[in-house]
């Protein structure tokens, strides 16, 4: 894996999360309400952070910002796909739905399983792409 590989998807990455930050509409259609002044902001810091460190000083940054994305993988999984595999309580199922209600779904909200919307979704291949880019690129540099 090439290091370019790496900075295209965690830009990609960057991107995509940034309108976590501000949100994201056009019409009434809304990609993703924005979180800056949640925890979300502080992720996005620490991630922009990494980000740099790996781009500017790569002996240094690359595991950080590896195991940075293994940790939000992690996370994503904890807070969406566990309930969307394994299930949720009603309680849960009806936050979650009502907090997203106003989001872009390309899969119906459920009465029974978690749905992750369009936005979650997309985050959540683009986290997977950069940290199975970062992971192979901390395994292939050492080889050579």
């Amino acid at each position: 894996m090439s290091k370019k590989l790496c900075v295209i998807t965690n830009g990609l990455l960057l991107v995509w999360f940034f309108f976590d930050m501000f949100g994201l509409s056009i019409g009434k259609f809304v990609l993703v309400e924005g979180a800056w002044k949640g925890i979300d902001g502080i992720w996005y810091l620490i991630f922009i952070g990494l980000f740099l460190l790996f781009c500017i000083r790569e002996k240094y940054g690359k595991y950080p910002l590896s195991i940075f994305l293994f940790l939000w993988v992690f996370v994503q999984f904890s807070s969406h796909w566990y309930f969307t595999i394994f299930g949720a309580t009603e309680a849960k199922l009806a936050g979650y739905n009502q907090y997203f209600a106003n989001t872009w779904h390309i899969i119906p909200a459920s009465d029974v399983r978690l749905i992750p919307d369009f936005y979650h979704i997309v985050l959540h291949l683009i986290i997977l792409a950069a940290l199975f880019c970062m992971v192979s690129y901390c395994f292939n540099k050492g080889k050579k």
